[in-house]
């Protein structure tokens, strides 16, 4: 096993490659190693705590419960890296190689991410409380090469841009994340907590949302055609402009929802709570609207044509100017 002192010594001389090595607990805490070669080396339990690792070789290295706290991993190679349990707090891997790299249970809290290539990686019970993850991508391929955050905490994380198709994100907290344009086409958000998240324009065409929480999120021109909102809680959220055509909302919670110039076209809301939704200018071109609660609901200048609407409660609704679903103009 090398000793920190000779580490230090052959790296000033200029010697870069350290692959396969036993550096099992060693203490490297604020050293100059920018572009070290550690690839498949052991350092278990290691501590990097504010170290220079910009371009460093990592692949297939064990960094198991490594203290990375405050290290610079940027445009690092982390491929196929075990990071498990390892404290990553403030670290920045932006641009980092993370592909299939094991951050399983990792502590990640307002670390920079961005840029980084995050495809297949395993972040099940990480914590990513305040990171950011801006133009990261966690893009699912050949539907068995997926990121998974099952279980991750995502409060308050910066995901703009980010894209994060087919990933799995079932039951993750993203209370108050920023995901606006980031593109989860696919993606598994079932039972997902993202109560005042920022989606706008956010693509989540095709994904699905069962269950999950979205009370107060901001989904303005967001983009949810053919994506599963069954029984999810969408209660006072802001959804102007956006596109749900074909979208199954079988029992969401709607009250004070934002739908002005929505367009639910075909859209399945059959037992929806919509009370007191605001969905002025919307297109609810044969909508299904069976036992949906629209009491006390806005449907001013709103488009019905051929929606199937005859059991909802439509008590107290507004529909002035509105497009009856035989076509007659609501007076």
């Amino acid at each position: 096993m090398i000793k920190v002192n000779e580490l230090l010594k052959r790296y000033k001389a200029g010697e870069l490659s350290f692959c396969g090595e036993n550096l099992t607990g060693i203490n490297l805490a604020h050293a100059d190693l920018i572009g070290i070669n550690l690839q498949e080396s052991d350092l278990h339990s290691a501590t990097f705590v504010l170290a220079y690792l910009n371009r460093a070789k990592l692949t297939k290295a064990n960094l198991m419960a490594t203290r990375l706290g405050g290290v610079n991993l940027s445009q690092a190679d982390l491929v196929r890296a075990n990071l498990r349990d390892a404290d990553l707090h403030g670290a920045i891997l932006q641009g980092a190689d993370l592909r299939s790299a094991d951050l399983t249970l990792a502590n990640l809290l307002d670390a920079n991410l961005i840029d980084a290539d995050l495809r297949n990686t395993n972040l099940s019970g990480a914590n990513l409380t305040g990171a950011c993850l801006r133009g990261a991508n966690l893009r699912e391929e050949n539907r068995k090469y997926a990121a998974n955050l099952r279980g991750a905490t995502l409060r308050k994380a910066d995901l703009r841009g980010a894209n994060l198709t087919g990933a799995d994100l079932a039951r993750v907290d993203l209370r108050g994340a920023n995901l606006s344009e980031a593109t989860l086409r696919g993606a598994d958000l079932s039972g997902a907590d993202l109560t005042e998240a920022t989606l706008k324009a956010t693509t989540l065409t095709e994904a699905n949302l069962e269950r999950a929480v979205l009370r107060g999120a901001n989904l303005m021109n967001a983009r949810l055609e053919r994506t599963n909102l069954t029984e999810a809680d969408l209660a006072s959220v802001n959804l102007q402009g956006a596109n749900l055509a074909d979208a199954k909302l079988i029992r969401s919670h709607l009250a004070k929802a934002n739908l002005t110039l929505a367009r639910l076209n075909r859209a399945d809301l059959s037992r929806a709570n919509l009370w007191g939704a605001t969905l002025r200018d919307a297109h609810l071109i044969e909508a299904y609207l069976a036992r949906a609660i629209l009491t006390n609901a806005d449907l001013t200048n709103a488009n019905l044509m051929r929606a199937e609407m005859s059991s909802a409660n439509l008590t107290e609704a507004i529909l002035t100017g509105a497009t009856l679903p035989d076509g007659r103009i609501h007076q």
